[in-house]
């Protein structure tokens, strides 16, 4: 393993570590769990956990939530189980190294409520593979796809559950169309841009399973301000 390095949420009262030179989490990952509600008692589980960094906020926001994140490379899910012991999370927090496409409903408290991913999003083919492995995993279509995620979520979670995803923009026609494909309705639609008079970066997608036709468009989320810093949307994301 090579050496970690650590970053402070929400006043320094959670700690996550994360490996220096592998995969490392980017603003999406707070993005993605600032759009996820919880209801008290709620299951929900974050496929392609990483180290751990959306349950970790999650739990910190919804302290009755039941969260189980699913890593299938072991390494990182070695870091996220630590930082749920760090943060003393166990008793919200469930780790498991397993492929996605593998989990049964049996092995996570569900069905679930919440399904929450940030997919790879580009076909192992596609342009040049990150020399590191794990970053590689995380941007390609290695271990898992697009369309395994949405199965995965299909399988565990209940009736009318939710499916939150964050993706590339200009992949939206795709995840609309998988998304239908294996009976997601999507509910909400919000583009990301990275500051104003800029293309949309990124989508984040609600939909719902076995859900009605309906789709909300939401208003536009930008990260950065026109001086170029957080938005002040983003920076409420950090705050307690």
């Amino acid at each position: 393993m090579t050496a970690l390095t650590s970053e402070l949420f929400f006043d320094g009262r959670v700690k996550i570590v994360q490996e220096s030179r592998g995969y490392r989490f980017s603003i999406d990952a707070v993005l993605l769990a600032g759009h996820v509600q919880a209801h008290a008692d709620e299951g929900l589980v974050d496929l392609g956990t990483g180290c751990g960094i959306i349950p970790l906020i999650l739990a910190y926001r919804h302290p009755d939530a039941r969260i189980t994140g699913v890593e299938i490379q072991e390494e990182l899910a070695v870091i996220a189980a630590r930082n749920v012991a760090d943060n003393r999370m166990q008793d919200r927090i469930t780790i498991l190294c397993r492929d996605m496409k593998d989990i049964d409903k049996d092995e996570i408290p569900g069905p679930v409520d919440t399904v929450v991913a940030n997919p790879p999003y580009r076909k192992s083919h596609e342009g040049r593979q990150n020399p590191n492995r794990q970053r590689a995993i995380a941007r390609h279509e290695l271990a898992v796809t697009l369309d395994d995620v949405i199965r995965t979520a299909q399988k565990i979670l209940k009736a009318k559950g939710r499916l939150v995803m964050i993706y590339p923009a200009e992949g939206v026609a795709d995840v609309m169309m998988r998304m239908k494909s294996l009976e997601f309705e999507p509910r909400l639609i919000r583009a990301v841009y990275s500051r104003p008079g800029r293309d949309a970066k990124r989508i984040i997608v609600e939909g719902i399973k076995n859900g009605r036709q309906g789709a909300r468009i939401g208003p536009p989320l930008l990260i950065h301000d026109e001086a170029g810093a957080y938005s002040e949307e983003v920076l409420k994301m950090f705050q307690p």
